[in-house]
């Protein structure tokens, strides 16, 4: 026996593996943009002067947080059916993906906002602004920064998690890499593909993150000084 790479070369160039490329991109899209919404929400809750609503986000977190994401997907893909409530693969790996990533990025998000000096929000209430556009003109713009590097890493984490929505019968780059093996029983060759896909990938998006957060980090050294941050304050409540 011998590593074939003639058979990693014709399959890296594959239509049937590109397309499992896509969908593992795609799916990564979607779930941390499901994620992200529902990580706001929650750390919004989580900071909430309300019990009931912070305990509501509360349980979410400890719930998702604390049960493996390999249950959760078996959960939505084949427990539901036994209530009557029949999701396809595709919709069991977004809605089991985003969920789990919801609960990460919960804890994420509510620490950024922590970050933020409480006199911030102060001010702009002194200054008439409501709650939703003071978070949303001056606390989240602040945040981003100490939210940033964490969600890059949860990214990069989700696109390799997607992985695992190849045990509810997600054509997926691991599931194809797996339809082929089974034809052909040269695993080496194609989980080298795979591998060869993943790392790529993650390097790609390594890389974006990089950028990003240099892009966010322009013009700062830390926190805003004082009259800067009064002068953000007051140009928020004038173009309100």
């Amino acid at each position: 026996m011998h590593f074939n790479f003639q058979v990693v070369w014709q399959n890296l160039v594959s239509p049937y593996i590109l397309g499992g490329v896509w969908t593992t991109v795609w799916l990564t899209l979607v779930a941390m943009a499901v994620g992200l919404v529902l990580g706001l929400v929650a750390a919004l809750g989580r900071i909430s002067v309300f019990w009931p609503i912070r305990g509501v986000a509360s349980f979410y977190v400890w719930l998702f947080r604390g049960t493996p994401l390999l249950v959760q997907l078996i959960l939505w893909y084949s427990g539901l059916p036994e209530i009557g409530i029949r999701l396809t693969g595709l919709e069991s790996a977004v809605l089991g993906l985003g969920l789990n990533e919801g609960a990460y990025m919960c804890e994420i998000i509510r620490a950024g906002l922590l970050s933020v000096d409480g006199g911030q929000m102060e001010a702009a209430k002194a200054l008439g602004m409501p709650y939703a556009l003071a978070m949303r003109r001056i606390i989240i713009p602040q945040a981003i920064r100490v939210i940033l590097p964490p969600t890059g890493n949860e990214f990069i984490a989700m696109l390799k998690n997607t992985s695992l929505v190849s045990v509810i019968a997600v054509s997926e780059l691991l599931l194809r890499t797996e339809n082929v093996i089974s034809t052909t029983f040269q695993t080496l060759e194609l989980l080298s593909v795979a591998s060869i896909y993943y790392l790529s990938l993650t390097s790609l998006f390594t890389l974006i993150q990089g950028r990003v957060e240099r892009w966010s980090q322009r013009g700062s050294s830390g926190s805003a000084p004082p009259k800067r941050q009064r002068a953000r304050l007051i140009r928020a409540g004038v173009n309100r």
